[in-house]
């Protein structure tokens, strides 16, 4: 995969909508428990200056005394993070009129100098002993009908609530990691169902070009429904555009065969007149027509596109079809064919195409050979079946192989054709998706060889062939 694929494009947006998801998810849970931690704290404060206000009261001499003391035990260790302390707003000197815990040891809070209303409950964050930061709670509370204000304060160093919170985010981390995996697992799910459809069109489309259906299944998600139509509607257009391709090409065919015939006719008359040499030159002319028209047929047939089914025809069959045809040509007498074929081997291509392919294989060889022509049908991994011909004829320089098979490429004049043979056959081996090759036959002969696909076994097509 690549970064223009769409599943790489999706996977990095469900991974960064993921990411994001969970850190506003961990950042609201950090925030939501440090506030509900806070309040709890609050809420402890406040009852401890609740108790403060239920335990200060004036002595004997309007000395502000505590009894009984606060019991817990961490207001007696120096600068533990708890304290509390009473401050007299009305004393004669600051220093007689405040109580303090032991924990704050020789150092006093200093409150604002904000207005309080008896009873009223004021917040405040200040710094305290030994750079902690503290949360504090403090009240007002009068004595002798209100002629002596008292400020009851109690604190918690803020360290607390932050160690609470780091503590919270450690333990939730594992569990973030979880939910992240379940969601990244749930969003590659997500995808790969949300691009089934396409992989589908995929295998459809897969389907036609190899000829096994002529449209794309229509049952599929709205989304792509669109899409599926309109390539429908290009098949539809493109199979009428090739059948009036191979209807004129056709009605050309037709309209050749007259003037051929005439030509042929011709070249008879002339040879029987006296012109030989005239004659053969016309017939050599009407030959090379008939097979540039024969040339176009095929091509035609073969790259207008492939038959609506599997198809498959049998080797050895078509190759006896072939040799029984050339044993009867005059001359051909002196030529021994020898067939080497393993019986039922068959390839994935239209019968007539099969048949085209052989016969120019099959005659060029015997037009060149000495006196033996050798055919060896082998199956490749199950999946390509390899046909070699050779032959003991004078071959082909290497130099000149790569050239085999170009369109109008005559390499020795000495023989008639056209050159157009081998271009059909590759013409052919190209439509169906194989190999064509040449190599030097141990004799000083040519060895011509072609891969095919095999057909499936399981095609009815190429059972029945």
């Amino acid at each position: 995969m690549t970064r223009r694929s769409l599943r790489v494009r999706l996977i990095l947006a469900a991974a960064g909508s993921v990411s994001v998801a969970l850190l506003v998810a961990g950042l609201s849970l950090m925030t939501l428990f440090e506030r509900h931690v806070e309040r709890r704290i609050g809420a402890e404060l406040l009852a401890q200056v609740n108790q403060l206000a239920a335990a200060t009261n004036l002595g004997a001499e309007g000395r502000l005394q505590l009894d009984p003391s606060p019991t817990d035990p961490r207001f007696g260790d120096p600068l533990s993070g708890h304290y509390w302390q009473i401050d007299d707003e009305t004393g004669a000197s600051p220093d007689i009129g405040v109580l303090r815990s032991r924990s704050l040891w020789d150092t006093r809070i200093l409150l604002p100098p904000d207005r309080l209303e008896p009873g009223a409950v004021h917040t405040h964050v200040l710094p305290g002993p030994d750079g902690q930061i503290l949360l504090v709670r403090e009240r007002l509370v009068l004595f002798k009908d209100g002629a002596r204000a008292v400020r009851l304060m109690a604190a918690m160093d803020r360290r607390e609530l932050t160690d609470a919170r780091d503590a919270f985010v450690a333990d939730m981390l594992p569990y973030l990691g979880v939910v992240a995996l379940v969601l990244t697992l749930a969003s590659l799910v997500q995808i790969q169902t949300g691009l089934a459809p396409l992989e589908r069109v995929r295998r459809g489309v897969a389907k036609i070009r190899s000829g096994a259906v002529k449209r794309l299944d229509e049952n599929v998600p709205d989304e792509v429904l669109p899409l599926v139509m309109e390539m429908n509607a290009l098949l539809a257009a493109r199979e009428e555009a090739v059948e009036r391709a191979r209807a004129w090409t056709a009605d050309l065919a037709h309209g050749l065969k007259t003037p051929l015939s005439a030509l042929a006719a011709d070249a008879a008359r002339l040879r029987t007149q006296g012109n030989p040499v005239v004659a053969a030159d016309l017939e050599q002319l009407a030959e090379t027509m008939r097979r540039r028209v024969d040339r176009e047929l095929v091509r035609v047939r073969v790259r207008s596109g492939r038959a609506a089914a599997p198809v498959g025809v049998e080797v050895a069959a078509a190759i006896g079809r072939i040799v029984r045809t050339l044993r009867r040509i005059p001359g051909a007498e002196r030529l021994q064919w020898k067939v080497v074929s393993p019986d039922q081997v068959r390839v994935g291509l239209m019968p007539d195409d099969l048949l085209e392919l052989l016969g120019n294989l099959l005659e060029n060889a015997g037009k060149w050979a000495h006196s033996r022509v050798e055919i060896a049908v082998e199956v490749k991994a199950g999946e390509q079946v390899e046909i070699r011909i050779s032959d003991d004829g004078p071959g082909v320089p290497a130099e000149y192989r790569d050239r085999l098979g170009e369109r109008g490429v005559r390499l020795d004049e000495r023989k008639d054709g056209s050159g157009l043979g081998l271009a059909i056959v590759r013409d052919v081996v190209d439509a169906y998706g194989g190999s064509l090759g040449f190599d030097a036959a141990v004799d000083g002969g040519l060895i011509v060889w072609v891969r095919l696909p095999a057909a499936s076994p399981a095609d009815p097509a190429s059972r029945s062939a």
